[in-house]
């Protein structure tokens, strides 16, 4: 029997220098972003005008397109945009048509007073979260495409790139909100958010210019996996006319991905992993949601936050998702979402220590520190995972489903964080260790199905 040589560490980086993986960096930037203008920057912006803590949290619940969108990603799979599809690709022209529905958003933002239009400055962010989950569908799938199915260690590498470039989005761009709503504060502009969302109009606009040196595989055979399906489906019709037809590519878009991850899984154990993604990020949810309101209320400025929080949060972020992504590689994505698992409600610990203690910087880049560190482990394993579960068929809507699902306790409960808090009369501490406990049925459930999941590193 021949015995195969263990892969060393720095084999494993070495996966790393693939030039696919700059190209899904950057697509893991284009899908953070819009979380700085609808997490960071909205809920400072209403802090700011003097909203309550659970209008903030309440505001949240844009979020929740997230967790549906997964009933629109059919349509992403299938549907050509005129010229755009011609033009740029399938894939790509739907990412740029959402980029204009964002950058034209935030146009409208500009001209908005958060007191006098509350309703309006909502109705405004929907859509940006509306377009920004349309966006993910097939930023996610152009970022699966670019690496064949049996290529798991260069999934797994993959997967902490795009992680990377999520944060790096979110956190890099947090900066530039946040440094640029202090600069135009300080210069005496009245409505320096709005003059900040302007300038964040610029970057969405560089981010797509180097959206087109991301390739984009032509040939596949998805289509025609599609077609085989629908005929199929009109088979079982028994008779073949334009409403069987219909029937048969409505049923086929919309049903055939959920029957494919069924039979691939067995409904028990689909069930547990559908469990699991649901639950496992809700206590980092309950905690993010929150943590920017914390930060301003226990007495850190705009600048402080973006230092700590975004600044040192995107290096710390950056390096242990890479670390993050060779731990899967070689431990396996299941072990290392325990690893992570338990990381998580430990951390939360530690901003609960600050409630307690009062301000502090050291405790502050402490807790900053070790909370990306967690985030960088758990989100690397959760991508990769769910990666490796989907039926290249239907790449846009079995990934859109399983994220989607765990976007649902991360968003729609984790809307109820503000008034949580002030349900706790602002505890801040007991809150923190409420996050923590809500790690714990995730990793439960995560144990009954670890030796029965069918992906092909554990």
């Amino acid at each position: 029997m021949l015995k195969t040589k263990k892969q060393s560490w720095l084999d494993s980086l070495l996966v790393y220098k693939d030039i696919r993986m700059l190209r899904i960096l950057l697509l893991g930037s284009i899908s953070g972003f819009p979380w700085v203008l609808i997490a960071s920057s909205l809920s400072l912006w209403l802090k700011e005008e003097g909203l309550s803590r659970s209008t903030i949290g309440w505001a949240g619940l844009i979020f929740g397109v997230y967790a549906f969108n997964y009933l629109w990603a059919p349509i992403i799979d299938r549907i050509q945009i005129p010229l755009l599809t011609k033009k740029l690709g399938h894939r790509r022209g739907w990412i740029v048509l959402m980029q204009i529905i964002i950058l034209l958003s935030l146009l409208v933002w500009s001209f908005i007073n958060p007191t006098q239009n509350l309703a309006l400055l909502i109705t405004v962010g929907l859509i940006i979260a509306i377009a920004s989950a349309t966006q993910d569908i097939t930023v996610d799938a152009l970022r699966i495409e670019q690496i064949n199915e049996n290529e798991g260690k260069s999934m797994a590498a993959g997967a902490a790139m795009a992680v990377v470039g999520w944060w790096t989005g979110y956190k890099l761009g947090g900066v530039v909100a946040l440094f640029t709503a202090e600069y135009f504060q300080n210069m005496g502009i009245a409505d320096y958010w709005q003059a900040t969302f302007l300038v964040l109009g610029v970057v969405i606009i560089l981010m797509n210019i180097g959206l087109m040196f991301v390739h984009e595989p032509i040939e596949t055979d998805r289509q025609e996996k599609q077609r085989e399906t629908d005929k199929l489906i009109e088979s079982k019709l028994g008779s073949n006319n334009i409403i069987t037809n219909f029937i048969a590519y409505i049923t086929g878009t919309i049903g055939g991905p959920i029957i494919s991850f069924f039979k691939k899984n067995g409904f028990a154990i689909a069930a547990g992993i559908l469990g699991f993604v649901f639950l496992f990020k809700i206590g980092e949810a309950f905690l993010g949601r929150m943590s920017i309101v914390f930060y301003k209320e226990i007495g850190f400025s705009k600048g402080q936050i973006a230092i700590y929080s975004k600044g040192l949060g995107w290096i710390t972020t950056v390096v242990f998702t890479l670390l993050g992504g060779v731990m899967a590689m070689r431990a396996g994505t299941i072990k290392t979402m325990f690893f992570a698992g338990g990381l998580m409600a430990l951390t939360n610990l530690l901003f609960a220590l600050l409630a307690w203690t009062g301000k502090s910087e050291l405790l502050f880049a402490i807790a900053v520190i070790a909370d990306d560190i967690t985030a960088a482990f758990a989100t690397v394993a959760f991508v990769a995972f769910i990666s490796l579960l989907v039926d290249r068929t239907y790449t846009a809507t079995q990934y859109a489903l399983l994220a989607s699902i765990g976007t649902a306790g991360r968003t729609t409960l984790a809307s109820s964080s503000g008034a949580l808090v002030d349900w706790l009369n602002g505890d801040w501490g007991t809150f923190f260790i409420l996050t923590t406990v809500m790690v714990i049925p995730s990793l439960i459930c995560l144990w009954f199905i670890k030796n029965k999941i069918k992906i092909g590193a554990k």
